[in-house]
C-alpha cells in the first residue's frame, strides 16, 4: 500500500465516522439511545374554561404522537423504561368564531387544541423540557364541526406532533 492510498482510506473512514449520529429526518439522537415511550396523554379538557371534551382524542393523540417518532427516528417503542419519554395532558379543545358577515354572524370557525408535554431525555438530561404547543383549523361557519373533525384532527396532530418532534430531537 501507498502514502497515498492510505491516506484517502484514512480520509474516507474519517468521513463515514463523523456521519455517525446524522438522521434524514433532522433528528439529533443522543449517543446510545434506543428507545422511546410515549404515556397516555390525558383529555384534560373539562378543566379548561370554553374548553370541549372530546371522547377519544386522548388516545388519537397518543397514537400520533408514536406514529411520528417510529417514522422519523430508528428507535424502538416500548411501555416503560424508554431512553427518552414523552408525558402530558390534552389542555385545550376549543371553537371561536373568526370572521363575522355584515350581520354579525360568523363566517368562519375555528378549532383549537393545545397539548402540554413534558420531554424527558435519561441519556441527556439538558435537553429536558415542559411546553405548550397548539394548533388550529379553521372551517366555514356553516359546516358543523362533526362533518369536519377527522380531517381537522389529522392536520392539527400533524403539525403538534411534528413541532414536539423538532423541539425534542431536531432541536428546531
Amino acid at each position: 500500500m501507498t502514502l497515498n492510498y492510505k491516506l484517502k482510506l484514512f480520509f474516507i473512514l474519517l468521513l463515514f465516522e463523523s456521519c455517525g449520529n446524522y438522521s434524514f429526518t433532522g433528528a439529533s439522537i443522543p449517543e446510545g439511545t434506543k428507545t422511546f415511550q410515549v404515556n397516555f396523554f390525558e383529555n384534560q379538557t373539562g378543566n379548561s374554561m370554553g374548553s370541549i371534551f372530546e371522547p377519544g382524542l386522548d388516545r388519537d393523540f397518543t397514537i400520533a404522537l408514536q406514529d411520528i417518532l417510529q417514522n422519523q427516528t430508528n428507535l424502538e417503542l416500548v411501555t416503560s423504561d424508554g431512553d427518552l419519554i414523552y408525558e402530558g395532558e390534552i389542555i385545550e379543545y376549543r371553537v371561536s368564531p373568526m370572521t363575522a358577515t355584515s350581520n354579525l354572524q360568523a363566517a368562519q370557525n375555528r378549532l383549537n387544541i393545545g397539548v402540554n408535554v413534558r420531554f424527558i431525555n435519561i441519556k441527556k438530561e439538558d435537553d429536558d423540557f415542559e411546553r405548550k404547543f397548539t394548533f388550529y383549523f379553521d372551517y366555514p361557519a356553516e359546516v358543523q364541526l362533526l362533518n369536519i373533525k377527522s380531517e381537522a384532527h389529522d392536520i392539527i396532530f400533524e403539525r403538534i406532533t411534528q413541532d414536539i418532534f423538532n423541539a425534542s430531537l431536531a432541536k428546531w
